[in-house]
């Protein structure tokens, strides 16, 4: 039998040993487990000391399979970038590494070497390290491409700029030539298409700030897979952000109304259709860059590829309509809406039918009305009881008018007389007779 000493005893034994089981190291939650802890920077290491080694040239630093690691950073550049401007610290990206001799570090080549190194940044920029988590780049990372695009391919490392305005939001002016640039190190050949467009061009050749570069269409951290279908349905919308802008459209003689027309044509309520019910499903309606382009977008005059050449829009709309003839596109308005300037015999024949059906609807709904008050006064009428021999019909006082009544009683005795015709003609000559007879006798 257990005293109750030793049954307390037994019991705090017990719980110990639980608690100890708990806190053990194998049965912390996965997601603490694989958690990195942030190293705490030694602020007491200057620029200085960091850049009496790394700022100068020839530093390097032997990675796995033979190649050198550049450690050079030019002291200018980082003085000049964000970073250095706003008196960041080198170890406050490269905390882990503090004093010299540094702590061991291997790569197995560059870019390895690169990833490794780039996780740092989500340190300060958690925010766009999620979007950039969830982009087509990561996603190709995650799948084993070791080229996707990570923070430092675009940003650099070491000089990196400042490319938003802190009061608008807006990206910086000066930037904007630079963003198809930095694509450009991935993206070479779609750049060189985007230089012959008409929004490239301006961008370059005239630092134009209203035409778009490619995080306005892309995205920024955030960019999507433009190959899915959810993408391409979505796409109006993308081209509509400037395209719908009256400030910006106004400049050029653009119509604002792109957006409106398309939905109103059976392509885009098609598509407008499917990207509400159906984001993922394909659809064979085109959408803007079907028509336009995608890269390669050129004027609406341009004699080449222009859709105002008339040769040119029907190449274009026998991309989806091989057998259509040459007065196919005549039918399309463009993305205009008719007015007395633009389209004028359109616009006309428009107002004229827009007075004509309400007018003729009208007209038809009187005539419905009218009939459908003649019959009911005709049953009313039929269910009133005829007038007996020597009444008098009634007055007009009593609600009714004469030549009514007298109407109603031509059609009784009309009846009266159908019926005694399909009774026989005898019997009326007989009852006659029979009348006779009896005033003779009186």
């Amino acid at each position: 039998m257990i005293r109750p000493l030793q049954f307390i005893t037994l019991v705090g034994v017990l719980s110990i040993g639980i608690l100890l089981i708990g806190l053990a190291p194998g049965s912390a939650a996965p997601s603490l487990q694989e958690a990195t802890p942030t190293p705490i920077p030694n602020l007491s290491i200057s620029d200085d000391y960091c850049l009496s080694c790394h700022g100068q040239p020839g530093q390097t630093f032997p990675l796995e399979d033979g190649s050198e690691l550049d450690l050079y950073v030019d002291p200018e550049e980082h003085a000049n970038s964000i970073h250095g401007s706003q008196g960041y610290a080198c170890v406050q990206c490269h905390a882990d590494v503090g004093e010299y001799p540094h702590p061991p570090f291997s790569a197995a080549n560059r870019r390895e070497a690169t990833i490794t190194l780039n996780n740092v940044c989500q340190r300060c920029h958690a925010s766009q390290h999620t979007q950039a988590m969830d982009s087509v780049h990561a996603q190709a990372l995650a799948e084993g491409n070791r080229e996707a695009a990570v923070c430092s391919d675009c940003h650099t490392a070491h000089a990196v700029q400042d490319w938003v305005d802190e009061e608008t939001g807006e990206t910086l002016p000066s930037m904007r030539p630079v963003i198809p640039q930095t694509c450009a190190k991935c993206h070479s050949a779609i750049y060189e298409t985007y230089l012959t467009s008409v929004h490239g061009s301006a961008l370059t050749d005239q630092s134009n700030p209203d035409v778009p570069t490619c995080i306005d269409c892309h995205g920024v951290h955030n960019i999507e897979d433009p190959t899915t279908a959810a993408f391409r349905l979505q796409s109006p919308r993308i081209c509509a952000e400037c395209h719908t802008d009256p400030a910006v459209m106004s400049k050029y003689g653009i119509s604002t109304d792109v957006l409106d027309t398309y939905v109103a044509d059976f392509h885009g309520t098609t598509v407008m259709i499917f990207e509400q019910q159906s984001p993922d499903a394909e659809t064979n309606k085109p959408v803007c860059y079907d028509c336009h382009g995608i890269h390669d977008i050129k004027r609406a005059d341009d004699p080449e590829k222009g859709l105002q050449v008339k040769e040119n829009l029907l190449a274009t709309c026998q991309k989806c309509h091989p057998d259509a003839q040459e007065n196919f596109p005549t039918a399309w308005l463009s993305h205009y809406i008719p007015s007395p300037d633009k389209y004028p015999l359109v616009y006309y024949v428009n107002l004229f039918y827009k007075f004509l059906i309400p007018t003729v609807l009208a007209g038809m709904g009187i005539l419905v009305v009218m009939d459908f008050s003649r019959r009911m006064i005709n049953l009313r009428k039929s269910r009133q009881p005829a007038p007996h021999m020597g009444e008098e019909p009634p007055t007009p006082e009593s609600g009714h008018k004469t030549g009514l009544i007298e109407e109603f009683q031509s059609q009784i005795e009309e009846e009266i007389t159908l019926e005694d015709e399909s009774s026989g003609t005898d019997q009326p000559s007989q009852s006659a007779a029979e009348t006779g007879e009896e005033v003779d006798h009186g």
